[in-house]
Parts: C-alpha cells; structure tokens; sequence
C-alpha cells in the first residue's frame, strides 16, 4: 500500500529538518478524514438526491481531502505526521 501512495506519503516525507511528533497528531488526522468522508458522503447523497450537478464538486473536494489525511494518518511515517501538521 505504500508503494502505491507513495506520491502523497512522499510530498509529506521530504525534507531533512527537525519534526515535533506526538501520536495524538497521528489519531486527530484519521478523525478529520473520517469527517471529511462523511461531509463528502453527504454532498454526494444531496447531490443525487436533489440532481444538483454543483453538488459534486464539494464530495470531490472533501473526498479528495479524506483520502490524503487517511494515507497520512494509516501508512505514513511519524515525520509525514507532523509536516501534515506543521510542527517543527
């Protein structure tokens, strides 16, 4: 699974300066993308629902954003952790 999200794991993994790691960081990203998918889910579903094509562009957008901070938070390496955080 790695080798195949490698070009997001490695976007997140490059660079040689210090990382403030706490694990808490690590399980607040899984909750954020579990939100992002049910956020994605329901403007999906209310994009059916009520045929509204506009409706598609904010699942993709939050789809798009589960599914980063999910690799993120599953496969990848506790550096990747805190430069999707930011914390150096």
């Amino acid at each position: 699974m790695k080798k195949l999200f490698s070009p997001i794991l490695n976007h997140f993994e490059k660079g040689e300066a210090r990382y403030a790691y706490k694990p808490l960081h690590r399980t607040i990203l899984n909750v954020v993308a579990v939100l992002f998918l049910v956020i994605a889910s329901g403007s999906l579903f209310a994009a059916i629902k009520f045929s509204v094509l506009g409706g598609l562009i904010p699942a993709v957008v939050f789809l798009a954003g589960s599914i980063v901070c999910a690799v993120v938070g599953l496969l990848g390496s506790d550096k990747a952790v805190a430069n999707m955080w930011k914390t150096r």
